[in-house]
């Protein structure tokens, strides 16, 4: 069970053959090696936002793949974990934004509010980005997005960098897109920082803002 209205939404996808095959290879994996997030954790970005409680979705690729940093929502490590650049320049940017002074590199508290804080491929072999890329999971991620697209209420897409933005063809524009390039160090100083997607998402969203 992932959450109830998830699990009525997404209950024919996870019939089908891709999804069969993608359960069978993640599970040998887990037995063979050191897989992240935990497997507890997997769909933890479900569980913690239901279909109908989604207000954004932040959109990464793949979890992080250092020891103890994945939990199962994107970008966010639990307390005591140091934090990955990509989280340190998303809590700066908050600063800039917000004047919000975020010591918590756990980002659970987002995803209780209804930011749906998803990676397209779920899981990652440790020390090896992508190494679940095209098993399956970006076909189940995509369905999720393309099921949020069905919502009668507008959701908010914040996309970061060249792989997230590539979804936005499952976007009608009904929705709110907030787009800049990736927070990592590699290109965060080429138009993230300065891109406002905290205070733009709130200003949406009015009076149902987020406690970022």
């Amino acid at each position: 069970m992932i959450n109830k209205k998830w699990d009525i939404i997404l209950e024919e996808e996870m019939k089908k053959d891709y999804f069969k095959k993608l359960g069978i290879f993640v599970k040998q994996e887990y037995k063979t090696k050191i897989i992240y997030p935990p497997y507890k954790n997997v769909f933890d970005s479900l569980r913690f936002t239901d279909y109908d409680d989604v207000k954004v979705v932040i959109l990464g690729q793949d979890p992080y793949h250092g020891e103890g940093e994945a939990h199962g929502l994107c970008f966010s490590v639990k307390e005591g974990v140091s934090k990955p650049p990509s989280l340190s320049n998303i809590i700066k940017e908050l600063n800039t934004d917000l004047n919000i002074k975020r010591e918590s590199s756990d980002l659970t508290d987002w995803a209780k509010q209804g930011v749906l804080l998803l990676n397209s491929i779920m899981t990652v072999e440790k020390d090896k980005p992508l190494s679940h890329k095209n098993k399956g999971w970006e076909i189940f991620t995509d369905s999720i997005i393309k099921a949020l697209n069905e919502r009668k209420e507008p959701v908010i897409f914040i996309l970061w960098g060249s792989y997230a933005r590539s979804k936005k063809e499952y976007i009608t524009n009904k929705h709110h897109i907030i787009e800049s390039v990736h927070p990592s160090p590699l290109s965060a100083s080429r138009g993230f920082f300065g891109s406002k997607p905290f205070s733009q998402a709130n200003k949406i969203l009015g009076k149902d803002k987020i406690n970022w």
